[in-house]
């Protein structure tokens, strides 16, 4: 059974940062991408950030322009991990953030919903 969990949420002030935690088991995404969605109350649930495989141990990283410049995504493939570091944090970033991988090694399929396994979910809540 493949699980993704997250870890890391909680309550910040803005302007803050926190870091987000995905560890994977049951199996091994080394060639997958992998990447982070959330959703607010009232919204749809939209792309965050992924990472790509590339070759070998090389992965490279996509951000939606809403987070670019202050989030920074990374993966430990030896550890099966992907965290998500969150910078200069926003009250519009208050969401709760899920953990996905796709079956495709390429962040624009995990984009456009191409999403085999989703984590729990983590509350991040930030205060104005």
């Amino acid at each position: 059974q493949v699980t993704l969990v997250e870890s890391g949420g909680g309550l910040v002030q803005a302007g803050d940062s926190l870091r987000l935690s995905c560890t994977a088991s049951g199996r091994t995404f080394f060639t997958n991408a992998m990447g982070w969605f959330r959703q607010a109350p009232g919204k749809e649930r939209e792309f965050v950030a992924a990472t790509s495989w590339i070759t070998g141990c090389t992965y490279a990283p996509d951000y939606a322009n809403s987070v670019k410049g202050r989030f920074i995504i990374s993966r430990d493939s030896s550890k099966n991990t992907l965290d998500l570091q969150m910078n200069n944090l926003k009250p519009e970033d208050t969401a709760v953030y899920y953990c996905a991988a796709s079956r495709d090694s390429r962040s624009i399929a995990l984009r456009a919903g191409s999403v085999a396994y989703w984590g729990q979910g983590t509350q991040v809540t930030i205060s104005s």
